[in-house]
């Protein structure tokens, strides 16, 4: 009888443990992660010369706008924004349209070039050609100083393909040969069909390749970097720090006057916590709409068969 408490005692105190200790490891990873973060943003908002005092957590001890405004002082600040999302939008769009239908034409069993196609792309994951040869090549398409070096390129990863190309591959089979059967073709059954059925990974592919289009600045640097109006914010923020960073006012930078008539200073540190926040803000907005789609993506993958 005793024995048979003790276990029933212990059966109820398993849930209870469980829940207890992975609160306490699911709030410790939360510390974690949103501390570098949240001591990013305190730093932004805060006086740069204070800053090197040290001794700041998560909340301001000198509040100041001055490291955003020399920031946003640069003209050329707005229009590369302007940049950066038309480049980001353009991207994501034709490189998840483009990669699921090649993901979607691999994945069929009858297609007889699927495995050497695969193969070709396997390989570019792990070889290529080299920066200078592949400057060239953007070159010779005509693509230097032009948008569209922002976009071609990279229209299908080999990575996101995989995945893609996977992820189609669960799917019932019986639903493109009924599709067949009704005399849809290829395409039709491609977008009515699988296209709508793969949201929950096009989402994911569709996050990957915005936030890689968003943060890059190195494709700008090589390919545009004469030619002021295709300058991606990125790339104005690397300048600006790089300008910061070999300032002759190091470790301070004069950024303006501020209400009260008194110089305000900004450090490389507050400048790149800064540019940090800057860059790492618009793209945050993205996640919470990704999520709406991953949440009706699982529950249409949830009924498809």
């Amino acid at each position: 009888m005793m024995m048979g408490t003790m276990t029933a005692r212990r059966i109820r105190m398993e849930p209870i443990l469980f829940h207890t200790i992975n609160g306490i490891f699911m709030l410790v990873l939360a510390i974690v992660t949103l501390y570098p973060f949240l001591h990013t943003l305190t730093i932004s908002f805060n006086e740069g010369n204070d800053a090197l005092r040290g001794g700041i957590y998560i909340w301001p001890r000198s509040w100041s706008l001055q490291n955003y405004k020399a920031i946003f002082l640069s003209g050329t600040i707005y229009h590369a924004a302007w940049i950066s999302v038309a480049r980001t939008i353009t991207t994501t769009v034709i490189g998840v349209f483009l990669t699921t239908m090649l993901a979607y034409t691999l994945a069929q069993p009858h297609y007889l070039f699927r495995k050497i196609i695969g193969l070709i792309f396997v390989l570019t994951m792990y070889f290529n050609a080299g920066l200078i040869p592949n400057y060239f090549l953007i070159k010779s398409l005509g693509l230097l100083n032009n948008f569209w070096v922002y976009v071609l390129p990279g229209m299908v990863n080999a990575f996101n393909l995989i995945v893609i190309r996977t992820y189609i591959r669960t799917l019932p089979s019986g639903l493109v040969e009924s599709a067949k059967m009704d005399g849809a073709g290829d395409f039709t059954i491609f977008i009515r069909i699988i296209f709508p059925l793969c949201t929950p990974v096009l989402a994911t592919i569709a996050l990957f390749i915005a936030v890689g289009s968003w943060n890059t600045w190195f494709d700008t640097f090589l390919y545009a970097s004469s030619d002021l109006k295709l300058s991606t914010l990125q790339y104005e923020m690397m300048k600006l720090l790089g300008s910061t960073m070999s300032s002759n006012n190091d470790p301070g930078l004069m950024a303006g006057a501020n209400t009260n008539q008194t110089k305000a200073m900004v450090t490389p540190s507050s400048i790149r916590a800064a540019i940090t926040i800057v860059a790492a803000v618009p793209i945050l907005f993205v996640y919470p709409f990704l999520q709406r789609y991953f949440i009706v993506g699982m529950n249409l993958g949830s009924v498809k068969e």
